[in-house]
């Protein structure tokens, strides 16, 4: 179990090690680590996603390990609260950086593995505090230098435990 706690509130995570173990075990170092204290859900987008994992307050960006290989292909599915790995256009570029689906985004699914269909990898789910997570959508966002949707006031993952 891994537990957030964000200046909104506490998020608990329940990562999938069965159907997604390369991503899973990705993400438990990086909390592990500590990668994600202070960072910041830089996009939140209502009735779709909020992302984190990847810049700190100031859009600074972090500097994470390697690409890990895309695990899409697991069977699960982009539904209201799940977690999932986000990545560029490179189907295999996933590093620290994921997002908390907010509604069902199955489009985002795997389909077959060609540049548009590998989707994007689920490999948790939040298990207490998506109240927590809707408030996010609240906070007004804007443009901050390339990024767009990027909330004007901060959602800081203040601290993460690993249980």
């Amino acid at each position: 179990m891994i537990t957030f706690k964000t200046n909104l509130g506490d998020i608990k995570i329940a990562l999938d090690f069965d159907n997604a173990p390369v991503t899973a075990e990705n993400f438990k170092k990086y909390c592990e680590d500590g990668f994600y204290n202070g960072t910041i859900f830089h996009r939140v987008i209502k009735g779709f996603m909020a992302q984190g994992g990847g810049f700190e307050s100031g859009m600074t960006e972090k500097t994470t390990r390697a690409s890990i290989q895309n695990e899409a292909n697991n069977g699960l599915s982009n539904t209201r609260g799940t977690l999932a790995m986000a990545r560029t256009q490179d189907p295999h570029s996933a590093s620290a950086q994921f997002f908390i689906n907010l509604v069902d985004n199955t489009f985002l699914d795997f389909k077959s593995e060609t540049l548009q269909g590998w989707g994007y990898c689920v490999f948790g789910e939040v298990v207490e505090g998506m109240d927590v997570v809707d408030k996010m959508t609240l906070v007004d966002t804007g443009r901050h230098g390339y990024h767009d949707d990027v909330p004007l006031e901060n959602i800081i993952i203040e601290s993460v435990e690993v249980a």
